[in-house]
């Protein structure tokens, strides 16, 4: 148990203020060294200074530093001279340390010229100086970011922080993980994935599977995670890019791949690229002696939200999408949004299609933020591209931690065949154009498609129909398709994986966030929902 930040700087730089800002915005508690020794002495840190003298305060400081490094995984600030011993700045090591620089004259405000503060008796102003001076270098050299808080809002630097610093999601269930999430960089990639494949394994990794697509835009990433493994060996695994490279050929390619390598369990793979890459290493990781380690970097929004999360892998065949696939959850998960800013703009928009189906099923929020975008979506690099992606992510986290294998949910929710809403029209609009149509894309008209079936079945009301197409438009996403006949379509739906002999079974919604299962919906109910998706009719 680690803090998910340290907030290190002098007085007057607004640890608490901002670590309490913080802790509300990612939900977790918040925890102060100096409040600390204050509780467990009974007294406050002037009396201790006056009654004790500073070297007894330090000592005691040094111990609630240590302790609350150990225990506390939440915010925390330290007080301002913490960092000056040797041993706490050792600690600190590894953690993301944040520096909270300020100015003479905006500490000397904060503080005030009248303080009690067991430091400042005499000329504040001077001491406050010459504390900046002799500190401040210790806290560059112990810190992994330094924000400076002069003239403005503590509600600024917050932000500042969330964005520097990666979003850690923890997983729980029989095979806990973590899905690290932000603009990460090469020491953070490195440290994540370090910590990922060393806690599924064990021990220290001695070779890795890299596999990727030969992709020209991706080259660049696929180097940085190369350069981040610091394992002996890394062995390449390249396959096609895309839904047509999901196959058994591809597969047993990388299992001769393996085995040619020496492979054994004491391996891992990891696994670089979209959804189709991350589907496909996965389920080659699943398969490989009945399941070595993985983990999954996804670099698109879909595979991000989608794909990577969850433990379901899988590959094509000839009859249908992912018919073919296994159970297996990653080691861990790493979201790096950098690699979403040369994502080609289609790509990043298809994504969104998972997203926005995530409004519907679980978080409206979701819907709040999209409907605020601007036409198309949101911007890479943007905080609300990165909200909608954790949003996102942890409806998924919810989902399946509270039904891994599909067993069905609690008070007659769908458990995680609730992630499919949209999904039974959508796979079968990407087997009926061979895959041209993404699947975000082939997800937003699918949900739409389902919206209107769940209208005819007398449970959704017609303004959440009409906001499923306001809003997947909103992103830029179709909401239309008139690319194959209704009779292609019904049987490729009745090979869903939701299916039950010829039962077809859709996820339906009774109304924001209120999911459920209707089977066999009648005929009338099917066409006329179809020729809404076709813009026959209204």
């Amino acid at each position: 148990m680690t803090p998910r930040v340290v907030l290190i700087g002098p007085m007057g730089a607004g640890k608490s203020t901002v670590g309490r800002l913080l802790a509300e915005r990612w939900g977790v508690a918040f925890r102060d060294t100096d409040a600390d020794i204050e509780a467990a002495e009974g007294r406050e840190i002037s009396d201790i200074f006056v009654d004790s003298g500073e070297a007894h305060f330090r000592a005691l400081e040094k111990a609630a530093v240590a302790e609350a490094l150990a225990e506390h995984d939440g915010v925390l600030a330290l007080g301002g001279g913490a960092v000056l011993d040797a041993d706490t700045r050792a600690l600190l090591a590894g953690h993301h340390v944040v520096f909270l620089r300020v100015g003479l004259s905006d500490a000397v405000k904060r503080v005030g010229l009248g303080t009690s503060r067991p430091l400042l008796l005499g000329n504040v102003r001077a001491t406050i100086k010459g504390l900046l001076d002799e500190r401040t270098p210790v806290y560059e050299s112990v810190a992994t970011h330094a924000v400076t808080t002069d003239d403005r809002a503590p509600e600024e630097v917050a932000d500042e922080i969330v964005g520097l610093l990666p979003t850690r999601m923890h997983v729980g269930g029989e095979s806990p993980y973590d899905v690290v999430v932000g603009r990460l960089s090469d020491d953070q990639l490195a440290e994540a994935l370090g910590s990922m494949l060393t806690g599924a394994l064990g021990h220290g990794v001695r070779r890795v599977g890299l596999l990727h697509a030969d992709v020209p835009g991706l080259a660049d990433q696929v180097a940085r995670v190369r350069a981040a493994l610091d394992v002996p060996q890394v062995v390449d695994l390249v396959v096609p890019d895309g839904e047509t490279g999901k196959s058994a050929e591809t597969a047993a390619a990388c299992w001769e791949r393996l085995g040619a390598a020496g492979f054994t369990r004491s391996d891992a793979i990891v696994a670089v690229g979209g959804g189709a890459v991350t589907d496909l290493g996965g389920f080659v990781a699943a398969t490989w002696l009945r399941g070595v380690p993985v983990v999954q970097v996804p670099t698109t929004v879909l595979a991000m939200v989608d794909a990577a999360v969850g433990g379901k892998t899988g590959i094509n065949t000839s009859a249908g999408k992912n018919l073919v696939g296994a159970f297996h959850e990653p080691a861990g998960v790493i979201c790096d949004l950098t690699t979403l800013d040369t994502l080609p703009a289609a790509e990043r928009r298809a994504g969104l299609g998972e997203v926005v189906k995530c409004g519907f099923i679980a978080d409206p929020a979701i819907l709040d933020i999209v409907e605020a975008c601007p036409p198309g979506g949101p911007e890479p690099g943007s905080p609300e591209l990165r909200e909608l992606i954790e949003r996102a992510i942890a409806v998924k986290i919810e989902v399946v931690v509270a039904d891994l294998r599909e067993a069905g949910g609690a008070g007659g929710h769908p458990g995680r065949e609730v992630l499919n809403y949209g999904h039974t029209m959508a796979h079968a609009i990407e087997r009926a154009s061979a895959y041209a149509v993404r699947h975000g894309e082939a997800v937003a008209i699918g949900s739409c498609y389902v919206a209107e079936v769940a209208a005819r079945a007398g449970s959704l009301p017609a303004d959440v129909v009409a906001r499923h197409r306001a809003a997947f438009s909103r992103v830029g996403l179709p909401t239309t398709w008139a690319g194959a006949p209704y009779d292609e379509l019904l049987a490729a739906m009745k090979v869903d994986k939701k299916s039950r002999g010829d039962l077809i079974r859709f996820v339906v919604l009774d109304d924001l966030a209120e999911p459920r299962i209707l089977a066999g919906p009648d005929e009338e109910t099917l066409r006329a929902a179809y020729d809404v998706m076709t813009g026959e009719a209204r």
